[in-house]
């Protein structure tokens, strides 16, 4: 019986997805794999023996939710991926989905696809009050007067390894002298200790992970995020490369969620107050 019924949905999926290997192989598990980095709040966290969750954890819940009603009582297995492996597992087909803070560009377009954006920040950084001034005028707007710190500057930025802002930096850098070092770190919370310890001098991330990670610092009204971006960084899902069907079930099940009445609450309940503005800006950016 159950022969026949993965006979009687391959033979639906063939008018569906013609070659559609994504499809095809979460048909053959009955299973879809959904990976996620646990340290990118408030896009997709985790604690110990629970699921993960998150603003980009529940958009991959909808692409799910899509696929199910294609393959009937669809599984969902979540898998804890790190930024450097999460693309090759999508490569691989580990996993089907890789929901988190992934930024879009054309290195990463090489190893994997990607679905419609789903949302849009820039790099800044996550400063001391008393960080150098130098890094205040170059990340904070307006002349307020901040105190700066009387101890010498290490000269060092923080930053996340693997990320598209850390390479951006490093390109900065090898063309101009400076004596401005940076520092890789495996974790966010990891480049948040090392600037309270007052190792480096600033943490460069996007924004919106910079706006949540200071909310979990040992004393947030010590700590400033800057205000100015110094890169475009849209978000989306990754996806498995050479899949068109796949991705465009990917999209039509985004366009149908941001066009509903559950999307801005959605925004609201991770974002708060900024939900209005970002839900306009990726309106506008949505495939319609």
């Amino acid at each position: 019986m159950r022969r026949f019924l993965l006979v009687s949905l391959a033979l639906c999926f063939s008018a569906l997805a013609s070659g559609a290997a994504t499809l095809d192989t979460i048909l053959e598990r009955g299973t879809v794999h959904i990976g996620y980095i646990s340290d990118q709040a408030p896009f997709s966290s985790s604690k110990p023996g629970a699921e993960p969750v998150g603003y980009a954890i529940d958009l991959c819940r909808k692409i799910a939710d899509e696929i199910e009603h294609h393959i009937p009582q669809l599984k969902r297995k979540f898998v804890e991926v790190t930024l450097a492996d999460g693309f090759d597992a999508v490569e691989n087909e580990d996993i089907d989905l890789l929901c988190g803070s992934i930024t879009v560009n054309l290195k990463r377009r090489e190893i994997v696809d990607f679905s419609q954006p789903i949302f849009l920040t820039g790099a800044s950084a996550l400063l001391r009050k008393d960080s150098p001034s130098y890094l205040q005028s170059l990340f904070l707007n307006g002349p307020a007067v901040r105190a700066v710190s009387e101890r010498v500057a290490t000269n060092v930025i923080g930053m996340r390894a693997n990320t598209t802002t850390a390479a951006t930096l490093r390109d900065a850098l090898a063309v101009q002298e400076s004596k401005t070092k940076l520092a890789d770190f495996k974790t966010h919370e990891d480049g948040l200790k090392a600037l309270e310890d007052r190792r480096i001098d600033a943490y460069i991330a996007d924004q919106v992970l910079l706006i949540s990670l200071a909310k979990r610092a040992r004393d947030p009204s010590s700590l400033e995020v800057g205000d100015r971006l110094i890169t475009h960084e849209p978000y989306a899902i990754a996806l498995r490369r050479d899949d068109a069907d796949f991705r465009l079930l990917a999209d039509r099940a985004l366009t149908d969620f941001y066009l509903s009445d559950d999307f801005l609450p959605l925004l609201v309940t991770y974002f708060g107050g900024e939900a209005p503005m970002l839900h306009t800006q990726i309106i506008m950016q949505h495939v319609p």
